[in-house]
């Protein structure tokens, strides 16, 4: 804006005339224009926010939070527009920034170097954390493996330290985000936890989501599942390695976990069965895939006391990598974080601390699509009468065996995934209905969890 001091200057040294000086105070008002107007519409959403803050306060006070309590949460916040999953005004559907789960490539998430030091970290921790480990399988029920996974997906085995104010994510998720109602529910539990005094503002960090602690629990959830493993009258899943993985492994319990169950194998499927087959509706037990010609990499069996277990094909990046029959178990994890890939880490990071060896299949190099191109492909997919559970712009397991229907009956190589010459083929041919489509995943996307690893 320019300087009142350099305004009075410049007319200083204009002519005398009444035309020039109208004609100079009328490009200045066109210049100032844009700032004038552009200070009340800021003021204007601030005064949005604020009303949205206000009207929070009959249910918080009915969870017992304080007014005063409630004052001090909110002093001095505004929306964090830069967090991912916010729909913001103006901004199209397919815009939305993304969670690392579906914005970057199996080969990508599941970085080779990355789950190799985890590993070696998670062996270490294995035998640091011993005792509480084995006091969580045999009270807890969930293999010690798994539970240091879950802690070494979310920080890093504490490593990573999430720096956002709690109360200034969740408020930005309730105003702005895609699940409103969730991230609601969750600050009214997070100024709770600030009203019953488990942190302070000052203490009170976050991932993007509202995340928090070494296991990253959602508010809601600190309430419902947290775990005192280390006796000492407190659920300290910040500070407290025992209470944070006997959290985990609640959560896990309490979202159905198998007590001496696996999540998955790494399978090679033979002839016949392929990528098209993915998904929990096409469950059978592990023995019938056994006679279907399944078998498992490394020339090694199934576990006799698994060979009942209903099981399901898996296949990330449709055909360029490795395949997998998954069991309850990794849907269980996908609970704790609605992605296919974050279940595949968290599993596969586990079988590599109790002793396995990486993939035995490489992944091949693919590229991502936009969440806008992918949520087309669904579209397009929809619009032929496939049976898509929702279009969400996220290649989830329901997606990926459409895209593989839709490439049979179109006589075209399966893949099932996803990629730039699909998107051009189906743009091409138009709504028309393919073969039969399989039946949908339910709630593919509907249901992610809030706060991944990169929550």
């Amino acid at each position: 804006m320019p300087d009142a001091g350099a305004v009075r200057d410049t007319l200083r040294t204009v002519p005398h005339d009444r035309g020039a000086l109208i004609g100079l105070l009328a490009a200045l008002a066109l210049l100032l224009l844009p700032l004038a107007c552009a200070r009340p519409a800021a003021a204007q959403a601030g005064d949005v926010f604020r009303r949205f803050v206000e009207d929070l306060w009959p249910d918080a006070r009915a969870m017992g939070v304080s007014r005063a309590t409630f004052d001090r949460a909110f002093r001095g916040v505004d929306p964090d527009l830069s967090l991912p999953d916010l729909v913001l005004p103006g901004q199209a559907k397919g815009d939305v920034k993304g969670q690392a789960e579906f914005t970057k490539t199996p080969a990508e998430y599941l970085n080779a170097a990355h789950l190799a030091r985890l590993t070696g970290q998670g062996k270490a921790l294995l035998t640091k954390h011993a005792e509480p480990l084995a006091r969580i399988e045999r009270d807890i029920g969930v293999q010690k493996q798994f539970v240091l996974a879950i802690w070494g997906r979310e920080t890093a085995f504490g490593a990573h330290r999430s720096q956002h104010y709690a109360i200034r994510v969740l408020a930005t998720q309730a105003y702005l985000g895609r699940r409103k109602e969730l991230f609601r529910n969750e600050l009214l539990h997070a100024l709770k936890m600030l009203e019953d005094r488990v942190l302070t503002p000052e203490t009170m960090k976050s991932s993007w989501a509202g995340a928090m602690g070494l296991t990253q629990f959602m508010p809601s959830e600190f309430y419902t599942l947290a775990y005192d493993l280390d006796g000492d009258g407190r659920k300290d899943i910040w500070n407290s390695v025992p209470d944070a993985l006997a959290s985990a492994a609640n959560q896990l319990r309490a979202k159905g976990w198998v007590a001496g169950q696996s999540w998955g194998y790494e399978v090679q499927l033979p002839k016949g069965i392929s990528c098209l087959l993915e998904g929990p509706d096409n469950a059978r037990p592990l023995r019938e895939w056994a006679a279907l010609g399944v078998v498992r990499t490394g020339n090694r069996s199934f576990p006799a006391d698994a060979l009942d277990a209903k099981a399901f094909v898996l296949a990330p990046a449709g055909a360029y990598g490795p395949a997998f029959l998954a069991l309850e178990n990794f849907l269980v994890i996908k609970r704790y974080n609605m992605s296919d890939l974050y279940a595949l880490f968290v599993g596969s990071l586990g079988d590599r601390i109790g002793g396995e060896g990486a993939f035995a299949t490489p992944w091949a190099s693919v590229r991502q699509l936009s969440a806008g191109n992918i949520e087309e492909i669904q579209e397009l997919l929809q619009a032929q009468g496939y049976r898509v559970s929702k279009v969400d712009g996220k290649a989830g397991m329901n997606t990926r065996s459409l895209i593989g229907a839709y490439q049979k009956a179109a006589n075209l190589k399966i893949d099932c995934w996803p990629s730039e010459a699909l998107l051009k083929q189906m743009r091409a041919t138009g709504p028309k209905r393919g073969a039969e489509p399989a039946k949908p995943v339910d709630g593919e996307g509907a249901r992610e969890r809030a706060g991944l690893g990169a929550r």
